[in-house]
């Protein structure tokens, strides 16, 4: 079982405004807080013992705990493991509710980085009671490959560049897009997501079943 609590949240904060203009902030320490009671209260919901979500997830049983307690820093690959073994969307684990009207400005919103990868994922919208969707804004820089293990059983991923060039889509045939380009693809198998020029952006809409 490999130890993922490398670098990941950064001191990015989350950002919402709401109807009346204001704006609040989330700090990279609360934003890890919220995390680590988002995953006890999902794994408690399952029914799992801690070692036994560990092992699903494939990771040790002493990072989850260090996950759990807020200590741990968790990467996108983590997160992505648990969800998929507590059956919920990532922006679960990491999105904290929203008021009706939100505002997300460059630079806000809860942010998650690649332990792969120059690859930064921040949650703009997540899945609402009786929907199955959820939004995200990509940062990525050209190097090394974000290689995403497939996702919970259904999942669609699509994907739109707004800026920059990237090679994304089912590991065996990806696909090279520009700005404006889009691409829908199976997120329950194994993708990529490569950025072939600097400061590439893209919105991915992940649709769960």
């Amino acid at each position: 079982m490999s130890d993922q609590t490398s670098p990941a949240m950064g001191p990015r904060g989350s950002g919402g405004s709401n109807n009346d203009g204001g704006s609040a902030s989330v700090s990279g320490a609360e934003l890890i807080g919220q995390i680590a009671t988002s995953i006890r209260r999902e794994r408690e919901r399952s029914g799992l013992s801690m070692a036994e979500l560990a092992r699903r997830a494939g990771i040790a049983k002493s990072t989850l705990s260090q996950l759990e307690s807020g200590a741990g820093n968790p990467s996108v690959e983590t997160l992505w493991a648990l969800g998929v073994a507590l059956n919920v969307p990532f922006s679960l684990l990491v999105d904290p509710p929203r008021p009706a009207v939100k505002v997300i400005r460059a630079g806000e919103g809860p942010v998650t980085h690649s332990e792969r990868a120059d690859y930064a994922a921040t949650v703009l919208s997540s899945c609402p009671p009786n929907a199955r969707r959820d939004i995200y804004r990509i940062e990525a820089q050209p190097g090394e490959t974000r290689a995403s293990d497939p996702h919970m059983p259904g999942t669609v991923e699509h994907v739109l560049i707004g800026a920059g060039r990237a090679l994304v889509g089912p590991t065996e045939a990806p696909v090279e897009l520009g700005p404006g380009d889009y691409v829908s693809y199976p997120g329950d198998a194994p993708h990529v997501f490569r950025a072939l020029a600097p400061d590439t952006l893209a919105v991915i809409v992940m649709e769960h079943i």
